[in-house]
């Protein structure tokens, strides 16, 4: 479903992205853990068109979306969602109108057909009989959701996850790690998620992939991660203070 080949990106003679490269299957969730800063969402970004690559590709169902004209650009994205950290909602807008915006903008559906899609949206999420909300009334863990629910209301092929549960206490963290398992077993969706929680990555992922200096230094299952001899994977997932990567700053 995503290809990334040897995919590089400087900002201001900051190299972010060094030749990295990873292949996500369809209708697998990956999970990408790293350091903050270390590029992550800028990946993201990559997938999605709004950055270029310096070189290398990105291939998206075997297109280059690099290469791609403004139209077929519009059409790429009307498959991936983006689930953004800190939820991003409009706060003008009700919760349904919310959820339901993206409909409202690129389809032809009533306003009856979105509000009827963006409260099942919601209910798959818990959030159920809450439309009528606003942004303000609600709890961080619930804008969680409802960011989630605004995801799959356009019925995505992909799923773009950037940190899902930062910012949240542990109880509603794990609530979200729920939601991202089930609602990919439910909808049958390719998930790429970027986060530096391990709690969450074991929870969620069919496949780690460890992001250091620009680069996937190691990809696989999340018992293999966990019994990685690789130093530097190591003292990421065990949260240790002293190794390579604290060596080296």
């Amino acid at each position: 479903m995503i290809e990334i080949q040897s995919l590089s990106k400087t900002f201001n003679n900051n190299l972010v992205l060094n030749e990295l490269s990873l292949n996500v299957q369809t209708g697998e969730t990956c999970v990408i853990i790293g350091r903050s800063g270390c590029g992550k969402s800028v990946l993201l970004k990559h997938i999605v068109g709004l950055l270029k690559p310096d070189s290398g590709r990105v291939l998206v169902e075997s297109r280059e979306v690099a290469t791609l004209k403004e139209l077929e650009l519009v059409a790429l994205r009307a498959k991936i969602s983006m689930v953004f950290q800190g939820g991003a909602l409009f706060d003008s807008m009700n919760v349904s109108e919310n959820v339901g915006f993206s409909l409202l903008e690129h389809t032809s559906l009533s306003q009856k057909e979105i509000m009827e899609r963006a409260e099942e949206s919601l209910f798959l999420v818990g959030l159920g009989g809450i439309g009528n909300l606003m942004p303000s009334e609600l709890s961080g863990g619930m804008k969680k959701r409802v960011a989630l629910a605004r995801a799959i209301c356009i019925k995505p092929e992909i799923i773009l996850y950037d940190e899902p549960t930062t910012g949240v206490d542990p109880i509603t963290a794990d609530c979200i790690n729920e939601l991202i398992r089930s609602l990919h077993d439910k909808l049958k969706v390719t998930s790429l998620v970027v986060t530096h929680d391990m709690k969450s990555a074991y929870h969620i992922a069919d496949k780690i992939a460890m992001m250091y200096k620009g680069r996937i230094i190691m990809e696989g299952t999340a018992e293999q991660i966990q019994n990685a001899q690789d130093p530097v994977v190591h003292q990421f997932i065990n949260g240790l203070s002293k190794g390579p990567i604290t060596e080296v700053e």
